[in-house]
C-alpha cells in the first residue's frame, strides 16, 4: 500500500477529524477563558487583594546582574489561569453530556420472540408429564 494512500486512509478517518475540531474549538475556548481569567477574574482578586499585581511579585537570590529571580508571582498566575481553565471545562463537558443525556432516551425493551413449533411442542409434552 503506497504511503499516500495509508495517510489518506488515516486523515479522513472519523475519530481524527473529530479530534481535529476538538482541538480548534478547545483552542478557541481556551482564548475565551485566559480572557474570562486575565480580563474579568484577576482584576477582581487584585482587588481582593489590594490591587497586587501577581506577575510582578520576584525574588532575587544575590545582588546585581548576576542575580538569580524567582518569579513566582508569574508561576501564581499561571496556577491561578489553569485552575479556572479546568474548572470552565468540567463545567462545560458536565453540561453537554447533561444535554446529550437528555436526548438519549432509553429504548424499551424488545418483546420476547415466539416460541417456535418444537418448543411449545416440547412444553406440551413436559406439561403432559407433569400431570400424570
Amino acid at each position: 500500500m503506497g504511503f499516500i494512500k495509508e495517510f489518506k486512509e488515516f486523515a479522513l478517518k472519523g475519530n481524527v477529524m473529530d479530534m481535529a475540531v476538538g482541538v480548534i474549538i478547545g483552542g478557541a475556548f481556551g482564548k475565551i477563558v485566559s480572557s474570562l481569567v486575565d480580563d474579568i477574574l484577576m482584576p477582581l482578586v487584585g482587588v481582593v487583594t489590594g490591587n497586587v499585581d501577581f506577575t510582578n511579585l520576584v525574588y532575587k537570590f544575590g545582588e546585581g546582574d548576576l542575580a538569580a529571580t524567582l518569579k513566582y508571582g508569574n508561576f501564581i498566575q499561571n496556577t491561578v489561569d489553569f485552575l479556572i481553565v479546568a474548572l470552565c471545562i468540567f463545567c462545560f463537558i458536565k453540561a453537554i453530556n447533561k444535554m446529550t443525556a437528555k436526548k438519549e432516551e432509553p429504548a424499551a425493551p424488545e418483546p420476547a420472540p415466539e416460541p417456535s413449533a418444537e418448543e411449545k411442542l416440547l412444553g406440551e409434552i413436559r406439561d403432559l408429564l407433569k400431570n400424570k
